[in-house]
């Protein structure tokens, strides 16, 4: 004959935060214990790809867990992964190589005109 197993909290829906499965005890018996929810990875806020580096974990564990494990030693670390961070030094030396041209063309124009 099956068991019966009755639930151990009150919430008797199938939501996401009351997940359970059935085991087997240590003394024979089947009961249900909660399965908690996955964490996703922290990531990169421009491409969306996973973190390298930074802890999977739900937000209550990151309050408690060291700020080395949160982050990556890098300018944006923990926030945008290396490419991205690569890609925004390119784009912003490329702006500042641009205006240095601009300023040196119009010099040039202004030498011109004078003479």
């Amino acid at each position: 004959m099956v068991q019966r197993l009755t639930l151990r909290r009150r919430l008797p829906y199938s939501t996401q935060s009351n997940k359970h499965k059935i085991v087997k005890t240590p003394g024979g018996r089947l009961t249900y214990i909660y399965l908690k929810k996955l964490a996703t990875p922290a990531r990169c806020g421009d491409c969306k790809r996973d973190l390298p580096g930074v802890i999977r974990a739900r937000p209550r564990k990151l309050h408690s867990v060291s700020k080395r494990q949160k982050h990556v030693t890098r300018t944006y670390g923990g926030s945008r992964c290396h490419f991205c961070v690569r890609t925004r030094i390119i784009r912003a030396f490329l702006i500042e190589e641009q205006k240095i041209v601009q300023r040196v063309l119009k010099a040039k124009e202004g030498t011109v005109k004078r003479a």
